[in-house]
């Protein structure tokens, strides 16, 4: 195999594919990228079995046709080196030569034919949705989503797939997430997409994409790229439950002037008490030591009396810094009880801690 390359253009594709790459185990086929040159097609692959991502090239030029696999870390770091020109990529006896002009690089190649295939659209349903709001809308919920929660359905977003609307869900026990917006549905469904794979999502559906799935592969599609994440298996708590389905009190609040208040608290303590009474909001630190952080804003909350909750100030702000308008609704029954903060199509409840 030989293949000149714009040194850019290959170091952005592997930067991209390094995330699915197998870190633990160096002696692994996964921890190599994979190249093929045919038909005038320079392929880039990588996966770690549960995601992968493929990307297809046609303006290289390949001298000769061929095969080769690198380490990902060592070739990224190679390729950050270069000089912004062309790269030559070419192999000779089991390894891997990186040239350009008077630098010379080899690293030793893996039996391509060892490297794992990719899993194929056939016999998969399509998910007609719109690639770019489905990205958009996973991202509002990342926050909530659980990092490695014994039960594994909860380390992923659920995709709740109703007529003519789709919820998309996140939640780590202590606040969940749930991102509403209508589009045309024809089956009703539901898939959990796991946390790593949403990451990797938010990088890559920016343009016209064909999704693809069944109940254990998500495929997506477009002309340059393919995207693949083993999807989690397991039922996912009845998330409908957790919402109030009453509110005593509703608040309109300000955005701006809530998060000023929450990251002057920050300061010292993760942790605040905000009390709301008729024409000003308090912000005081839960702290156990004896400092001390306190703030307070002037706003017109129409209560008749005084109310006192708990948060985590991280659960307030990941909510906030993901809504658009100025204004949002916090909605309430009780100190003790979950409350509700939402924004158009995003809702998020938060249990509050005991005061």
């Amino acid at each position: 195999m030989k293949v000149l390359i714009n040194k850019n253009v290959l170091e952005s594709i592997v930067t991209n594919t390094s995330p699915y790459l197998e870190k633990r185990d160096l002696s692994a086929i996964t921890s190599h990228i994979y190249i093929s040159a045919k038909n005038g097609v320079l392929n880039i692959r990588a996966t770690d079995h549960e995601i992968g991502l493929a990307y297809k090239l046609s303006n290289v030029k390949i001298t000769d046709e061929g095969f080769a696999t690198a380490n990902g870390k060592k070739l990224l770091d190679i390729i950050k080196s270069l000089r912004d020109d062309e790269v030559t990529l070419e192999t000779v006896n089991n390894y891997l030569y990186i040239k350009q002009k008077n630098s010379k690089y080899k690293l030793p190649m893996y039996k391509f034919e060892d490297f794992p295939e990719f899993p194929s659209i056939e016999g998969k349903s399509k998910f007609n949705i719109d690639a770019v709001m489905l990205g958009r809308s996973l991202k509002k919920i990342l926050p909530s989503i659980d990092n490695n929660n014994p039960k594994f359905e909860l380390n992923g977003a659920l995709l709740d797939i109703k007529q003519n609307y789709i919820n998309i869900v996140g939640t780590d026990t202590k606040r969940l997430s749930v991102f509403k917006f209508e589009t045309s549905t024809e089956n009703e469904f539901s898939i959990i997409i796991p946390k790593k794979a949403i990451n990797e999502i938010q990088k890559l559906f920016f343009d016209k994409i064909e999704i693809y799935y069944d109940e254990n592969i998500l495929i997506a599609q477009s002309a340059n790229f393919e995207f693949f994440t083993k999807l989690i298996n397991g039922k996912y708590p009845d998330y409908e439950r957790v919402i109030p389905k009453e509110i005593k009190k509703r608040l309109k609040l300000n955005r701006d002037k809530m998060i000023d208040g929450i990251r002057t608290i920050s300061m010292l303590s993760d942790q605040m008490k905000m009390t709301f009474s008729s024409d000003n909001i308090t912000f005081e630190s839960i702290i156990e030591d004896n400092s001390e952080a306190k703030t307070t804003i002037e706003y017109q909350t129409g209560l008749d009396e005084n109310f006192s909750i708990g948060i985590r100030n991280r659960f307030f702000i990941d909510f906030l810094t993901n809504i658009e308008d100025d204004e949002f609704e916090l909605g309430f029954n009780d100190s003790n009880l979950a409350f509700v903060v939402s924004s158009n199509e995003l809702k998020t409840v938060i249990m509050p801690i005991n005061l």
